[in-house]
């Protein structure tokens, strides 16, 4: 099932040897265009229509479509909530690819405290894991 394979795919942003902060930008705004388009596909009335069915009918099918859709919902949130602490990062980085050295020593320090903010704050990002 698509949703279900969207949910547990492979991380493979760092796959790469050469992966930077662009290959990570660019995995979680994939990531949340996905989702959302699920979960507008899911808000349509047709889609509406046969769950409520599948319910009326008590359905065997529906517990796992519960869980899928509070699994999706918590992804959703995740990717949302990562995308907007790695664009308030993306201007910092952004000029480690473009500029030289100095301009490298300059931006150092706010990417710093801009990623101990994130750490601190994010409630996806700020794990262990994702810091990683």
């Amino acid at each position: 099932n698509v949703i279900d394979k969207l949910l547990h795919e492979v991380d493979k942003k760092g796959a790469k040897e050469d992966a930077g902060p662009d290959t990570e930008y660019d995995y979680w705004r994939v990531r949340l265009q996905r989702l959302n388009d699920i979960a507008e596909h899911l808000k349509r009335a047709d889609c509406k229509l046969i769950v409520s069915v599948l319910w009326t009918a008590k359905s065997t099918t529906m517990k796992r479509w519960s869980s899928l859709v509070n699994e999706m919902t918590d992804a959703l949130n995740e990717a949302k909530d990562n995308v907007k602490y790695l664009t308030a990062l993306e201007k910092y980085t952004e000029c480690l690819y473009t500029g030289g050295p100095p301009v490298a020593m300059d931006v150092l320090p706010a990417l710093v405290n801009n990623i101990k903010m994130m750490v601190t704050i994010a409630r996806y990002y700020g794990t262990r894991e994702r810091m990683m």
